[in-house]
């Protein structure tokens, strides 16, 4: 393929893009997932650059894919409230649920926008923060063993797996 080619498919594509970014949104949506993917971009040189994702789950029941962003590096939850903000003017009046990484600040940047806001901290990262306090040859072992515990039907038996999970692996020395 030629430059110009590829030139014209881009600049089609981003046409797309920009007009797909700036769409209108639902009023509500039951659950909000962001997180953020870091890809090698070549823009002059190859560099790891942060891509913010927001996914939710509509009243429906369907996904939908709310936005993809390009950061530059730097902003973490600042970036959020700027994304946040950005879903609020494209109509988002209100998310019953927003699931993220336990990024610091960002709890505060969901409030700013949405005040009603229930922020809970994604399983998989909650486990992948809880393992790095384990020996490395355990991580393994423990992750499949905490996972009775996040999938019981309900907080007693939630409560009655960890306390198997306490059993075999001790109770954490926790500090206030």
């Amino acid at each position: 393929m030629s430059r110009q080619t590829i030139t014209t498919i881009t600049d089609k594509v981003m046409e797309g893009m920009a007009e797909w970014q700036a769409r209108p949104l639902d009023r509500v949506y039951p659950v909000v997932f962001v997180d953020v993917i870091n890809v090698r971009i070549r823009d002059g040189k190859v560099a790891n650059r942060p891509i913010y994702v927001a996914m939710a789950v509509t009243v429906e029941g369907t996904r939908d894919i709310l936005g993809i962003w390009a950061g530059d590096g730097g902003g973490g939850a600042m970036h959020w409230l700027q994304v946040f903000t950005e879903l609020k003017n494209r109509g988002v009046e209100g998310v019953l649920m927003l699931v993220c990484d336990g990024l610091k600040g960002l709890p505060d940047a969901v409030e700013t926008v949405w005040p009603r806001t229930v922020v809970q901290t994604c399983i998989v990262h909650l486990i992948r923060n809880s393992i790095r306090y384990c020996a490395r040859q355990d991580w393994d072992k423990v992750a499949k063993d905490l996972r009775p515990v996040y999938t019981a039907p309900s907080e007693a038996a939630a409560t009655e797996r960890f306390l198997e999970f306490s059993e075999k692996w001790g109770t954490p020395n926790i500090r206030p």
